[in-house]
């Protein structure tokens, strides 16, 4: 299959397509770099158990809760400003957050680094659209930008191990300023302005609904992960549905709509949107089980487990080229099933995991499944960008990267639940006799609490129980990867059943406009 010829990009969009990594990296690295932070920062802080979970979540809750607001906002204003006060925004505040004096302030800074974050990730995305017109090329900058995205993930903890082993806990927020400031510096030179001159003005109230639906319902899904069926995390998600159903009302009568519904009438992007999240459901919901057979089961420092994370990585990396060398032959919905696929093998061959040794079992799979799924991951992102009419490209970014914080948050509270329930039953059934109540208890709770428990305990009756603890967990990993296998599947027949009926859309005109449906024009500003 092959795609319509646009306007050839030349050098200079693609030293601005490497401009666009930087601040890529960081938001995806920040996701993760917390990990090493916080027995330090938590030294030092103090925070309470309630501030120390806030200090971790509250980044992502306000990125998702955000990112519409500033899709749509970046199409109204410019791409390219709007990216220029997320990095000042993310830069200022990741200064704040590496000298924070309190746990408030370092929850306050880590919420702004969310605002900018919200702005850095459909920014870029939308400048792709608006700098790749040729179909071949547009795959290929998209291709770096998922590997760039994969990369920063993985490099988190590895950053932060390194860093912390040298400098105090604030050295990893510290790392994003010079870097913001060289984008600043830089992307007025090297990237080009795109706005839609036609655009109706911004809606606040949509803004507002759209931040009080996604809110509660990514708080709701992981309040369920972490405490499992209770009143406050279904409260939660059911306020989150009330105002999106509010907020999509709005979007169908307000003529300063948002979100443009009608997108999801184009089964490209709908389809995409949905392919992509079940992607992201099993990336995300399987990755707490490798991180934590590397250090619990195994017994791996927290950097060696990064390291020996670096594999999967790499065969991101070296995949994303060859799905899109393949899908100029090839119709993406079959090169998609065919990824999921991939991912089924992988989550297959962790079947055979066992709970001693298992490094080339677990890397074995971890590869195939991490390669499947960036493979999907890509593609769909070209779908969606390919889908959706330039002048709403920073709309369809950030649907598409909301979608994604849902699919993580599902897949860490359905397959989290899964191992939880398979753990606790292999604990109950095989606790060795003679052990306390307190240690039983701890030992059915987490594989972290029963491996505290055991340095409580006589040397015989504390390797008894991390036998069967870690058993437990290995256990539960096979649940998980079954679970994720067969998601894995569905996506192979939804994203078939979906996305082979859809075509090119209609590329730009030489000149770099773009004439959508309604007649308006979307003006390139050099």
């Amino acid at each position: 299959m092959t795609g319509t010829q646009g306007p050839l990009a030349g050098r200079k969009e693609w030293i601005g397509l490497g401009v666009l990594l930087l601040p890529i990296l960081l938001v995806s690295m920040d996701m993760t770099v917390m990990y090493f932070a916080l027995p330090q920062l938590s030294q030092e802080l103090a925070p309470t158990s309630a501030q120390q979970l806030w200090v971790i979540d509250i980044y992502a809750f306000v990125l998702a809760g955000l990112l519409l607001t500033m899709g749509s906002l970046g199409d109204r204003i410019g791409r390219r400003r709007l990216l220029l006060i997320g990095a000042a925004a993310f830069g200022a505040s990741s200064a704040m957050a590496a000298y924070a004096t309190s746990a408030e302030m370092l929850i306050l800074a880590r919420a702004v680094q969310g605002i900018g974050g919200a702005t850095l990730m459909p920014s870029t995305l939308a400048l792709i659209r608006n700098m790749f017109h040729d179909a071949k090329q547009r795959r290929s900058a998209i291709a770096v930008w998922s590997a760039g995205m994969s990369a920063g993930t993985a490099l988190g903890p590895l950053l932060s191990g390194v860093m912390l082993s040298q400098f105090w806990w604030g050295s990893v927020f510290l790392i994003n300023v010079p870097v913001m400031l060289l984008l600043l510096v830089v992307a007025p030179k090297l990237l080009p302005e795109y706005r839609d001159t036609s655009a109706s003005k911004f809606d606040t109230l949509s803004g507002l609904l759209s931040l009080a639906a996604v809110l509660p319902i990514i708080y709701g899904i992981k309040k369920l992960a972490m405490d499992g069926l209770g009143a406050v995390p279904v409260a939660a998600i059911a306020v989150g549905l009330v105002f999106g159903a509010l907020f999509v009302g709005r979007q169908r009568r307000s003529p300063h709509a948002l979100l443009d519904i009608s997108l999801f009438r184009n089964r490209g992007f709908s389809g995409s949107i949905m392919v992509n999240l079940v992607a992201i459901f099993a990336m995300v919901g399987f990755s707490v089980f490798t991180t934590q057979y590397l250090e619990l089961v195994l017994g791996y420092s927290a950097l060696k487990a990064a390291l020996w994370l670096i594999p999967g990585t790499v065969a991101v990396v070296l995949v994303i080229p060859v799905a899109t060398a393949l899908v100029r032959k090839v119709h993406p919905a079959y090169v998609i099933a065919g990824a999921f696929v991939l991912a089924f093998v992988g989550f297959m061959v962790l079947l055979r995991l066992p709970t001693d040794d298992g490094l080339p079992v677990l890397l074995t799979g971890v590869i195939l499944f991490s390669a499947g799924l960036a493979v999907v991951v890509t593609l769909i992102t070209d779908l969606v960008v390919a889908s959706a009419p330039p002048e709403a490209a920073g709309t369809a970014s950030a649907t598409l990267q909301t979608g994604q914080e849902f699919g993580g948050a599902l897949g860490i509270a359905i397959l989290g639940t899964v191992g939880t329930a398979v753990y606790r039953g292999f604990v109950s059934d095989h606790t060795p006799a003679g052990l306390p109540g307190e240690a039983e208890d701890a030992a059915q709770e987490t594989l972290g609490g029963a491996l505290a428990a055991t340095r409580e305990l006589p040397a015989d009756l504390g390797a008894a129980l991390l036998r069967v603890v870690r058993e437990a967990f290995t256990d539960s990993v096979h649940i998980a990867a079954v679970t994720a296998g067969g998601v894995m599947l569905l996506g192979a027949l939804v994203s078939v059943a979906l996305l082979r009926g859809v075509r090119r859309p209609q590329q730009p005109a030489a000149d770099g406009t773009h004439t959508p449906q309604d007649g308006t024009v979307l003006v390139p500003e050099r």
